[in-house]
């Protein structure tokens, strides 16, 4: 039996509000979750209310959380985790009395508990908190707690089937930015054989489950060290382009993330092998991203030519051109009005109360479901007011100010969809504009970065030779 009528309708918001939100949600593994019986969610918490978002969003059936307290009380946001169901999680940072605190924490984990052994997944964060860090905080003991309780539920139910954790990694292209990329990647359930042979199942499981989490993370320790890797699979993708005799292109955020993942493992499997080669690579690696960066490259971009020549293109420019001039201009102009204060309003407020870059996404989708809406039907109040009034002035007019208001309002939405894209646009057009005129303005940079990629190309495959990273 599939999720209640509740639920559905209410996930079919979160994904609306998702898809609005992300330009693209790259979700694998979901064939690896077992059908037919409950289970866990286990997942890192890097931004805020957007992971959970983006779990309900992708994940097939229903998913129960368990949340803090205080966000129940919220406006909007409070009524619509409630109507999914959401369990209050009482966390030691907020105060309060430990006894009832555990009281109460002890009755939310049995509802949950409840959810899972009925064949829903409850989903947990077992850090606890989120947090900017490239790696993770401190794994409680909550979720395996939570498990043991569902396990002996199921038991004494006795259903056939018990309950499964499993992994779930949450990657962001830029976490903090409207229309940047995500990926959901569902692991495979956690082996969850022998541990009542241990002195403290709990503790022993709740290890399991960082380990499961780190390698679905694949965490780092600082920034710094993320960012070469990404740049690591840029440059091996580049070179293997540029040897393969294709068309050099910039890989997708998935491409990216399995990429990163098979540099990861590489990493720290050379790392304890040979420390002085890969300090060495790291080091060399960091200067040839510095390099690119400052003159506005990519990988990619130092073997990809200009086609500004190409007849094809102009022919298709001056379509482009000729049919935006004649029909989108009126909605385009609506949409920027009318949609540019609120977005102008959320990243003003996003600047100002984000008390960390994982609160940016969380201010702009929530502020966003409020204010987007508002302003469209602000504008068309004012569109129907100004409608009757002008048929008051001139009665030849249709006397129609609902039509008037019910198309503006629409309009308005339609608009700012049209402008996002057109947004959109204007950025990679002005990119490749400025990839044309270094490469044709800075030829030797460009030579330079060449024979850096392919001279750091060949070390990193000399130090991969015999490792297993596919």
């Amino acid at each position: 039996m599939g999720p209640p009528p509740l639920y559905r309708a209410l996930r079919a918001v979160v994904r609306a509000l998702v898809a609005v939100f992300f330009r693209r949600v790259w979700v694998e593994g979901l064939a690896d979750v077992p059908p037919g019986r409950g289970g866990l969610l286990v997942a890192w918490h890097p931004n805020g209310i957007v992971d959970p978002a983006l779990m309900v969003a992708t994940f097939p059936g229903q998913v129960v959380f368990g949340a803090r307290h205080g966000l129940l009380r919220w406006p909007v946001l409070g009524a619509l985790m409630r109507g999914l169901g959401t369990v209050p999680i009482y966390r030691a940072q907020d105060g309060g009395d430990p006894e009832a605190r555990r009281a109460a924490n002890a009755k939310s984990l049995a509802a949950l508990a409840d959810r899972v052994a009925a064949g829903s997944f409850a989903a947990l964060f077992p850090e606890g908190v989120s947090h900017d860090d490239p790696h993770l905080a401190e794994v409680k003991t909550g979720a395996a707690r939570l498990f043991f309780e569902a396990q002996a539920q199921v038991a004494r139910d006795g259903a056939a089937a018990p309950p499964v954790i499993v992994p779930v990694g949450l990657h962001y292209d830029r976490k903090d930015a409207w229309r940047s990329d995500a990926a959901v990647a569902f692991h495979r359930p956690l082996d969850v054989r022998g541990l009542n042979s241990f002195d403290d199942p709990v503790r022993a499981l709740t290890d399991r489950i960082e380990g499961a989490l780190v390698d679905a993370v694949r965490p780092t320790e600082d920034w710094a060290t993320h960012r070469l890797m990404h740049r690591a699979y840029a440059l091996l993708r580049a070179e293997d382009d540029l040897r393969d005799g294709v068309r050099a292109r910039r890989a997708s955020f998935r491409e990216r993330s399995r990429g990163f993942g098979m540099v990861w493992e590489g990493y720290h499997a050379r790392r304890a092998s040979h420390p002085a080669e890969v300090e060495a690579l790291r080091r060399d690696t960091a200067t040839y991203d510095r390099l690119l960066r400052a003159a506005g490259l990519d990988d990619a971009d130092l073997d990809r030519a200009p086609r500004v020549a190409s007849p094809l293109l102009a022919v298709l420019f001056v379509v482009q051109a000729v049919l935006v001039v004649l029909f989108l201009p009126p909605i385009l102009l609506l949409g920027f009005v009318v949609n540019g204060p609120p977005f102008l309003l959320l990243n003003a407020l996003a600047r100002r109360l984000a008390a960390a870059q994982k609160d940016t996404a969380t201010i702009k989708l929530l502020g966003g479901v409020v204010l987007y809406p508002l302003a469209w039907v602000v504008a068309g109040v004012l569109a129907g007011v100004g409608a009757a009034r002008l048929h008051a002035l001139f009665p030849a007019l249709p006397d129609a100010p609902l039509l008037a208001g019910l198309a503006v309002f629409v309009l308005s939405a339609v608009g700012g969809a049209l402008a996002l894209r057109w947004g959109e646009l204007v950025q990679e057009t002005r990119r490749a504009v400025r990839v044309r005129r270094v490469r044709a303005r800075r030829r030797d940079v460009v030579a330079r970065l060449q024979n850096q990629r392919m001279d750091l190309a060949e070390r990193f495959r000399g130090l991969a030779d015999g490792l297993d990273l596919a």
